[in-house]
């Protein structure tokens, strides 16, 4: 890039989403400047992936370097019901022979970082340790940025796009109050880590383990990371996990007892970091691009870490808005329309996702599902890896709604009857 050049795009964010869009913009040859406020590695949560990300990965080039890394593989996730029996492990190549179904269990300090270097090497401008104060605009269309860096420096860089993935935080959601909350799943999260806890072996070692907490209440993450760390969190209403508690660690090791599957792996163990908390889970913009600007990964919305798709979501929405932006500003077309035309079909795709994730929740009975329908095997592991944007899988969701309609006809006819 020549000195003082006007970049075509700015990047609010280097997380995973900003990251994917920038570098994907730039292979195309147009000028990108990053903008991140912090200075990589820094701690993120989100630690698991799951396995349709190795598309996206390999778009960016960066499937060698995740082979090269020390990241533990992933080729499986277990599920360990409230009575603490464990089902067999759920083996993502089983459905679809190919190497995208080995994925990884990362730790986001070093993925992150990975994938800013990553942007770098690919031309984008990175700027770390610079903070975007506000998106400048010029009546409804966002024209650039104004930029304050350590020194406490300030400048205005100006761009045909801004592209907002500055994470849960969103400038852009919160400038123009377009949280719309997910009143459904309305959860939260305490969590932490620990050396020395169990884990399985060989090709088990780096499964996911999600395993119900009694009663129902809320259910525990189980990740094991490298470096014989274990990342240990639940999830919960929030209302149930926040609400007329104790503080975090009392809360966290209330719910320890109750789920004595997660208590017995880490008997041997050592905390080795402090306890965290979230309050603010599943949620999405009312509306994700406008003329200039478009939003992606966190900073558009967020859907509940059951079923990991964070990272995935993250790259996803960074491809798909790349390529509408370079589609744009080939055609020298950087309107609403034209920079959120992959918005309708990524909102169906997570809505599927989102469909899962509310059916566990409400406690359907995924088995009997299969038993009844043994054709639908393939297309619901296609919603659990993240395969989300077909439209052969709404016939899964349909059939599920019919279960549901008889099951309430059912209890409805079983109360008559007793009255």
């Amino acid at each position: 890039m020549i000195a003082n050049e006007k970049p075509q795009v700015v990047v609010i964010g280097g997380g995973p989403a900003g990251s994917t869009v920038s570098t994907l913009i730039a292979q195309k040859g147009y000028r990108v400047e990053l903008f991140e406020r912090e200075v990589f590695p820094r701690y993120h949560i989100g630690e698991s992936m799951i396995p349709e990300t190795y598309w996206v990965l390999k778009r960016l080039n960066m499937l060698d370097k995740m082979k090269q890394s020390n990241f533990i593989k992933k080729y499986s996730v277990q599920f360990v019901g409230q009575s603490g029996r464990l089902s067999a492990p759920f083996y993502f190549h089983d459905n679809k022979p190919h190497e995208c179904s080995q994925t990884w269990q990362v730790r986001r300090s070093e993925f992150d970082l990975m994938m800013i270097e990553n942007a770098a090497e690919h031309g984008v401008k990175v700027h770390q340790g610079v903070r975007v104060l506000d998106v400048l605009f010029d009546g409804d269309r966002a024209i650039g940025v104004k930029v304050v860096d350590a020194s406490g420096e300030t400048r205005e860089v100006l761009a045909d796009v801004v592209v907002d993935a500055s994470g849960q935080s969103s400038m852009l959601i919160n400038k123009f109050k377009l949280r719309v909350p997910d009143p459904e799943l309305n959860k939260g999260a305490i969590w932490t880590y620990f050396k020395g806890a169990y884990r399985d072996e060989g090709k088990d070692e780096g499964a996911t383990v999600v395993l119900s907490v009694q009663g129902k209440k809320g259910w525990f993450w189980y990740i094991p990371l490298h470096d014989d760390i274990v990342s240990v969190g639940v999830v919960g209403d929030f209302d149930y996990l926040f609400k007329d508690r104790g503080g975090h660690e009392q809360t966290y090791a209330e719910e320890l007892d109750r789920c004595p599957a997660v208590k017995e792996r880490i008997a041997n163990a050592e905390q080795v970091e402090k306890i965290f908390a979230t309050k603010d889970y599943t949620y999405k913009a009312s509306q994700g691009a406008g003329d200039g600007w478009v939003l992606v990964g966190d900073a558009f919305g967020f859907l509940d870490p059951l079923y990991s798709s964070g990272v995935l979501l993250a790259l996803k929405s960074g491809q798909l808005a790349a390529d509408a932006i370079c589609e744009g500003l080939e055609k020298g077309d950087t309107s609403k329309e034209q920079l959120g035309d992959w918005l309708p079909d990524y909102q169906v795709g997570v809505g599927r996702m989102r469909r899962l994730v509310s059916e566990y929740y409400e406690g359907f009975n995924f088995g009997r599902f299969i038993r009844r329908f043994p054709h639908f095997v393939g297309r619901v592991t296609d919603l659990l890896i993240g395969d989300l944007f077909k439209d052969d899988l709404d016939e899964v969701i349909a059939a599920m709604d019919m279960v549901k309609a008889e099951d309430e006809e059912a209890r409805l006819m079983a109360a008559k009857e007793q009255d």
